[in-house]
């Protein structure tokens, strides 16, 4: 079968507990509709206990076990109720993707005294300090969890940059010890050098850094089981890390666990290029760039969609791309907004959902609908209605059930675009055809086992039926600015 992932959680997902218990009991729907594996949230706790989305990582180790920052559940549930909703999805032989922020650390529960100097945000290499003292959160001792689990103790050390220090206005901090000589090596020279993110930068030249590091890994793998991982912010880690890291969790684990990084870089193919190659292809990426053509596609009514493509990890590295339409950082209101509009997201799930190339990840709020309301770049405050996609679920099903075989490609207008499946052994094909203008049709080949038989629209957008002819060809229409898939009766 197709694997289709969906990105189970959004920015705003709703606290109190609820995410846990409601992937417990959407395990059924999901595998009914084609989804193969579920992308869940950090589910460590973080620094701000049942309020943090969890990509301000505090305690590793604390699955919602523990009485730290203020509660014992995290935002999503308890420890219980996140192995619950695993096996849950286990049963439906669905795959468990896990959130994993290593990139840094927050909330530490002590101060501690080092040297640093200061540089500038712009250009990390750029140092606007001479050699000074600071002191600043870096001690973390887990009062709560206490050396259940892990006994290791982090301190400045563990850390190569902080952006808070006691008494003075927020910056930039390099640390000084014996594991930090400048900043880690990374691909580009975005802001100089973009090791520094957020938070407490962990050190992952500190050997003991590594070793904790990879010591939580089969942990984390023992108590929950987990299919593969979902790397947060690796544009910021060293590649050599994650090399190590991977190698060493495969082996531990004795399975092949799936990993996708999050290397976000809008319309700079290269360096996702450059990325997967210091790798050595041990993980897949998000197709940043497609996104950003969905995106600019669905801004311009004028876009040419045969060049949708153009410049995507999916047309260069189809086997390393994971496609989605949208995200937890793209959504409105949040840092990387670039949302793809209402009107185009049944064409770019089309897109991502019905070819033979790229792993396909579908955004929660874009199956099941989403409000909100949060704080704008300006400060005021708006309330955001996310409407599920229409007809997301014929889409999903539709990769499941026909997106399979030969396909053939007319990408021969530039606002009229068409491909078809041809089916195998197992499956029926499937014919796509969609439009980002007018009321159109494409003349297009599915083969000659089809002659004669019957074709509907399966997102039932149009009502009409058509035939194949004798040598397997059909005008197949589509409405205008939307998608139809046609397949057989």
């Amino acid at each position: 079968m197709n694997g289709t992932m969906i990105q189970f959680f959004h920015w705003y997902t709703d606290g109190d507990s609820f995410l846990w218990k409601h992937t417990k009991d959407s395990a059924q729907y999901l595998s009914d509709l084609g989804i193969t594996a579920v992308w869940l949230p950090p589910a460590y706790k973080s620094t701000n206990g049942g309020y943090s989305v969890g990509y301000d990582a505090y305690d590793l180790f604390d699955l919602g076990e523990f009485d730290q920052k203020g509660t014992t559940v995290t935002k999503y549930g308890s420890k219980d109720e996140y192995l619950d909703a695993i096996k849950s999805l286990k049963e439906k032989n669905i795959q468990v993707i896990v959130d994993v922020v290593l990139n840094h650390k927050a909330g530490g529960d002590e101060l501690e005294k080092f040297k640093v100097i200061q540089v500038d945000e712009e250009d990390r290499n750029k140092d606007i300090s001479d050699v000074m003292e600071i002191e600043s959160y870096t001690k973390f001792t887990f009062p709560g969890r206490g050396d259940t689990y892990s006994d290791f103790k982090w301190d400045f050390n563990c850390f190569t940059g902080v952006d808070y220090a006691e008494g003075k206005e927020k910056g930039i901090f390099r640390l000084i010890h014996e594991h930090a000589d400048g900043w880690d090596d990374i691909i580009s020279d975005e802001k100089g050098n973009y090791d520094f993110l957020m938070y407490n930068d962990i050190e992952h030249r500190n050997p003991f850094v590594r070793e904790e590091l990879n010591h939580w890994g089969k942990w984390y793998f023992d108590q929950t089981d987990f299919d593969g991982v979902r790397l947060d912010a690796v544009k910021h880690i060293s590649p050599d890390f994650y090399k190590e890291w991977l190698t060493l969790l495969r082996s531990n684990s004795g399975k092949n666990i799936f990993a996708v990084g999050e290397y976000w870089a809008p319309g700079e193919l290269p360096l996702l290029e450059a990325y997967i190659d210091s790798t050595e292809g041990c993980m897949s990426l998000f197709d940043s760039s497609l996104q950003h053509n969905l995106h600019q596609a669905s801004k311009n009514p004028d876009y040419d969609l045969r060049e949708i493509f153009n410049g995507t990890l999916v047309g260069s590295h189809p086997n390393k791309a994971v496609t989605v339409v949208d995200n937890h950082d793209t959504q409105p209101l949040q840092a990387l907004e670039a949302p793809v509009e209402t009107w185009f997201k049944p064409i770019a799930y089309a897109l991502i959902l019905l070819r033979k190339d790229g792993y396909p990840c579908v955004f929660y709020p874009d199956l099941y609908g989403a409000s909100y309301k949060d704080q704008g770049k300006d400060g005021n405050e708006y309330e955001i209605f996310l409407d599920k996609v229409d007809a997301i679920e014929e889409l999903i099903r539709a990769r499941k059930d026909f997106a399979y075989g030969e396909q053939r490609d007319y990408f021969d207008d530039a606002h009229c675009i068409g491909w078809t499946r041809e089916g195998d052994d197992e499956h029926q094909g499937c014919a796509i055809v969609l439009s980002n203008k007018d009321v159109n049709q494409k003349s297009m080949e599915i083969g000659k086992r089809y002659a004669g038989k019957t074709f509907y629209d399966f997102t039932g957008h149009l009502e009409e039926k058509i035939t194949i002819d004798e040598n397997g060809w059909a005008n197949f229409p589509c409405p205008a600015g939307s998608v139809s898939v046609w397949v057989a009766e």
